[in-house]
Protein backbone atom coordinates (compact mmCIF):
# COMPACT_ATOMS: atom_id res chain seq x y z
CA UNK A 1 0.00 0.00 0.00
CA UNK A 2 2.82 2.42 0.88
CA UNK A 3 4.44 1.80 -2.53
CA UNK A 4 1.23 2.90 -4.30
CA UNK A 5 1.09 6.24 -2.39
CA UNK A 6 4.62 7.14 -3.46
CA UNK A 7 3.74 6.41 -7.09
CA UNK A 8 0.69 8.74 -7.17
CA UNK A 9 2.33 12.20 -7.25
CA UNK A 10 5.78 11.20 -8.40
CA UNK A 11 7.27 13.59 -10.93
CA UNK A 12 8.23 11.61 -14.01
CA UNK A 13 9.66 14.45 -16.07
CA UNK A 14 9.98 18.18 -15.25
CA UNK A 15 10.97 21.46 -16.87
CA UNK A 16 11.23 24.94 -15.35
CA UNK A 17 10.74 28.28 -17.11
CA UNK A 18 11.90 31.35 -15.17
CA UNK A 19 10.31 34.57 -16.41
CA UNK A 20 11.02 37.59 -14.21
CA UNK A 21 8.95 37.38 -11.02
CA UNK A 22 7.15 34.34 -12.39
CA UNK A 23 8.35 30.78 -12.58
CA UNK A 24 6.48 28.12 -14.54
CA UNK A 25 6.83 24.44 -13.69
CA UNK A 26 5.85 21.75 -16.19
CA UNK A 27 5.62 18.35 -14.49
CA UNK A 28 4.62 14.99 -15.91
CA UNK A 29 3.04 12.97 -13.12
CA UNK A 30 1.50 9.56 -12.79
CA UNK A 31 -2.10 8.68 -11.88
CA UNK A 32 -3.02 5.84 -9.52
CA UNK A 33 -3.67 3.73 -12.61
CA UNK A 34 -0.16 4.44 -13.90
CA UNK A 35 -1.17 6.80 -16.72
CA UNK A 36 0.51 10.18 -17.15
CA UNK A 37 -0.86 13.72 -16.95
CA UNK A 38 0.67 17.20 -17.00
CA UNK A 39 0.61 19.86 -14.32
CA UNK A 40 1.50 23.43 -15.20
CA UNK A 41 2.21 25.56 -12.14
CA UNK A 42 2.80 29.28 -11.98
CA UNK A 43 4.63 30.67 -8.97
CA UNK A 44 4.79 34.44 -8.63
CA UNK A 45 6.96 36.27 -6.12
CA UNK A 46 5.52 39.17 -4.10
CA UNK A 47 7.27 41.43 -1.60
CA UNK A 48 5.72 42.58 1.66
CA UNK A 49 6.19 46.15 2.92
CA UNK A 50 8.76 44.90 5.46
CA UNK A 51 10.94 43.44 2.68
CA UNK A 52 10.00 39.82 3.21
CA UNK A 53 8.54 37.94 0.29
CA UNK A 54 5.99 35.26 -0.43
CA UNK A 55 4.81 33.26 -3.41
CA UNK A 56 1.35 32.83 -4.91
CA UNK A 57 0.89 29.59 -6.81
CA UNK A 58 -1.64 28.49 -9.40
CA UNK A 59 -1.84 25.07 -10.93
CA UNK A 60 -3.50 23.53 -14.00
CA UNK A 61 -3.97 19.79 -14.37
CA UNK A 62 -4.01 18.70 -17.98
CA UNK A 63 -5.02 15.16 -18.92
CA UNK A 64 -4.23 13.34 -22.16
CA UNK A 65 -7.78 13.50 -23.47
CA UNK A 66 -7.51 17.31 -23.47
CA UNK A 67 -3.99 17.63 -24.94
CA UNK A 68 -5.00 18.12 -28.57
CA UNK A 69 -7.74 20.71 -27.94
CA UNK A 70 -5.64 22.55 -25.37
CA UNK A 71 -2.65 22.64 -27.71
CA UNK A 72 -4.79 23.82 -30.66
CA UNK A 73 -6.38 26.66 -28.69
CA UNK A 74 -3.08 27.68 -27.10
CA UNK A 75 -1.48 27.80 -30.56
CA UNK A 76 -4.42 29.78 -31.98
CA UNK A 77 -4.33 32.30 -29.14
CA UNK A 78 -0.57 32.85 -29.22
CA UNK A 79 -0.67 33.21 -33.02
CA UNK A 80 -3.49 35.77 -32.73
CA UNK A 81 -1.52 37.84 -30.21
CA UNK A 82 1.65 37.77 -32.30
CA UNK A 83 -0.26 38.56 -35.51
CA UNK A 84 -2.05 41.49 -33.84
CA UNK A 85 0.77 42.93 -31.73
CA UNK A 86 4.01 41.35 -32.97
CA UNK A 87 6.75 39.82 -30.85
CA UNK A 88 7.87 43.10 -29.27
CA UNK A 89 6.90 43.40 -25.61
CA UNK A 90 4.97 46.59 -24.94
CA UNK A 91 4.85 47.33 -21.24
CA UNK A 92 5.93 49.75 -18.59
CA UNK A 93 7.87 47.02 -16.78
CA UNK A 94 9.91 45.95 -19.81
CA UNK A 95 10.53 49.36 -21.38
CA UNK A 96 11.79 52.27 -19.28
CA UNK A 97 10.69 54.79 -21.97
CA UNK A 98 7.18 53.27 -22.18
CA UNK A 99 4.30 55.75 -22.35
CA UNK A 100 0.83 54.47 -21.72
CA UNK A 101 -1.92 55.41 -24.17
CA UNK A 102 -3.38 57.70 -21.49
CA UNK A 103 -0.06 59.54 -21.15
CA UNK A 104 0.25 59.81 -24.94
CA UNK A 105 -3.30 61.11 -25.28
CA UNK A 106 -2.68 63.58 -22.47
CA UNK A 107 0.55 64.83 -24.05
CA UNK A 108 -1.19 64.97 -27.46
CA UNK A 109 -4.01 67.00 -25.88
CA UNK A 110 -1.43 69.33 -24.32
CA UNK A 111 0.29 69.69 -27.71
CA UNK A 112 -3.03 70.45 -29.38
CA UNK A 113 -3.82 73.07 -26.73
CA UNK A 114 -0.42 74.67 -27.30
CA UNK A 115 -1.05 74.70 -31.06
CA UNK A 116 -4.46 76.33 -30.54
CA UNK A 117 -2.90 78.97 -28.28
CA UNK A 118 -0.19 79.67 -30.88
CA UNK A 119 -2.82 79.93 -33.63
CA UNK A 120 -4.81 82.41 -31.54
CA UNK A 121 -1.70 84.50 -30.95
CA UNK A 122 -0.95 84.47 -34.69
CA UNK A 123 -4.57 85.46 -35.44
CA UNK A 124 -4.41 88.31 -32.93
CA UNK A 125 -1.18 89.56 -34.46
CA UNK A 126 -2.60 89.44 -37.99
CA UNK A 127 -5.52 91.63 -36.94
CA UNK A 128 -3.16 94.35 -35.75
CA UNK A 129 -2.33 96.90 -38.38
CA UNK A 130 0.85 98.88 -38.11
CA UNK A 131 1.82 101.91 -40.13
CA UNK A 132 4.74 100.08 -41.63
CA UNK A 133 2.29 97.64 -43.28
CA UNK A 134 0.50 100.47 -45.17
Amino acid sequence: MEENKQHVNEDIYSKVLRAGRRTYFFDVRSTKAGDYYLTISESKKFTNEDGTFYFKKHKIYLYKEDFENFSNILGEMTKYIIDEKGLEVISEIHDKDFKSKKEEESSNDDSKEDEVKEDKKDDEKSDEVEFEDI
